[in-house]
């Protein structure tokens, strides 16, 4: 391959210290110091610093890009430390950006790092992907998924994809100029809430470093031009059975944004599209929603409790999650066997659906709901909620 068009590669210059800094790509032909001043000249647009954003702008800092954007909004958490490696312990409360961006300008000080502080948005990507070569998405949703490849298409980048789920990850190019876009592998997203994000099905702490890695290599083989990068691939990768599997994905002639007559011109509402919102910050509400979830905060529980009530509470997280904390009387169901075991769940009276953080008890109600269920309040923030306010002797996860 050739690479993508960078402006003015060749007048990028090394100093000494970088010829030293970078001399284990430069005595490698397929690099030398023709590649090494392509990837100087480059700039790289990463959408996310966490699980997959660390080892991506670790790697691609240590290479040499000249210039790396970083996309958040977020802060450091302690449940990030898990496996999010660029952020230590005594980033907990910061700006991720701001943590991130201490790490990089630590490890090469010959790069330019520019910070984002804010969710990504049809909004605002064109203005912010349209001054960058390559896109990364290390994001975790598919609204941004489908905001990030829809921009990268009518901008002609592209976008180098990664995804994470428990022991299973994958990476593929999508650029729309030498083939498929994320929407001809994908046309519709699932169905809201068919698929549990990491904070609700769990993540191995290893797996993002793994899959950043690998997109951290694919940015690199795009920008130097070399090798063949997965354009018209998707790579899978089974951590348990320590696997990878490439799959063809081909072009869409009819797909809305890249085919051969498009209906997407311009950037759309996509937690309409999808369905879901696609941050914590969002104001997006399910439009016509026929189905109304009431919510019951854990200091209403708590005074109920303490007056005397013995609420019914149906806990419809998985049985490994009961194990690491749980409400003691709880009825436990989960929610993939909520439908076949309605019997168990009283029609009468107050009935609470509790799991993790309050998404798939809302879930598990409007099944119910359309079983004609009318009894259901929804325990807004879970067990974690109420062991963060309620009962800290429980443990938060």
């Amino acid at each position: 391959m050739t690479g993508i068009t960078l402006i003015s590669p060749d007048e990028v210059q090394l100093s000494h210290d970088e010829i030293r800094r970078y001399s284990r790509h430069l005595i490698m032909p397929e690099v030398g110091v023709p590649g090494q001043r392509r990837l100087k000249s480059a700039s790289v647009l990463l959408i996310g610093t966490g699980g997959l954003g660390s080892p991506l702008a670790l790697y691609l800092t240590a290479a040499g890009i000249g210039r790396i954007g970083l996309v958040d909004y977020d802060v450091v958490d302690e449940t990030n430390l898990q496996r999010q490696v660029i952020h230590l312990g005594s980033d907990v409360g910061k700006l991720k950006l701001d943590s991130a961006a201490a790490k990089l300008a630590d490890l090469n000080p010959y790069i330019v790092i520019e910070k984002h502080n804010t969710p990504l948005t049809s909004e605002n990507a064109l203005e912010i992907l349209k001054n960058y070569d390559v896109i990364i998405d290390g994001t975790d949703n598919f609204p941004t998924r489908y905001l990030v490849n829809d921009a990268c298409v009518l901008l002609g980048k592209p976008n180098v994809y990664g995804s994470v789920f428990r022991f299973e990850g994958q990476v593929s190019v999508f650029y729309a100029k030498e083939g498929p876009c994320y929407r001809c592998m994908f046309p519709e997203p699932p169905p809201p809430g068919l698929v549990p994000s990491c904070a609700e099905g769990g993540v191995l702490g290893v797996l993002p470093g793994t899959i950043g890695t690998l997109q951290a290599t694919e940015a690199i083989k795009l920008i130097v031009g070399i090798g063949e990068p997965l354009i018209g691939r998707m790579l899978l990768y089974d951590a348990l059975s320590m696997s990878f599997d490439t799959i063809k994905v081909r072009k869409n002639p009819k797909c809305p944004v890249c085919g051969e007559h498009p209906t997407i011109t311009e950037l759309i509402d996509y937690e309409d599209f999808c369905g879901v919102p696609a941050h914590d910050r969002s104001e997006y509400k399910e439009k016509n929603a026929q189905y109304q979830v009431r919510s019951l905060s854990v200091y209403d529980l708590k005074a109920r409790i303490d007056a005397g009530a013995h609420p019914v509470i149906v806990d419809v997280r998985e049985p490994h999650e009961w194990e690491i904390s749980a409400l003691e009387g709880s009825l436990r169901i989960p929610k993939g066997q909520v439908v076949a075991r309605a019997a168990e769940i009283p029609r009468e009276g107050e009935v609470i659906v509790q799991c993790k953080t309050g998404i798939r008890s809302r879930d598990a109600i409007i099944m119910l709901q359309e079983m004609g269920y009318t009894n259901l309040l929804n325990l807004a923030g879970g067990i974690n909620a109420w062991a963060r306010e309620i009962d800290r002797s429980l443990p938060t996860y």
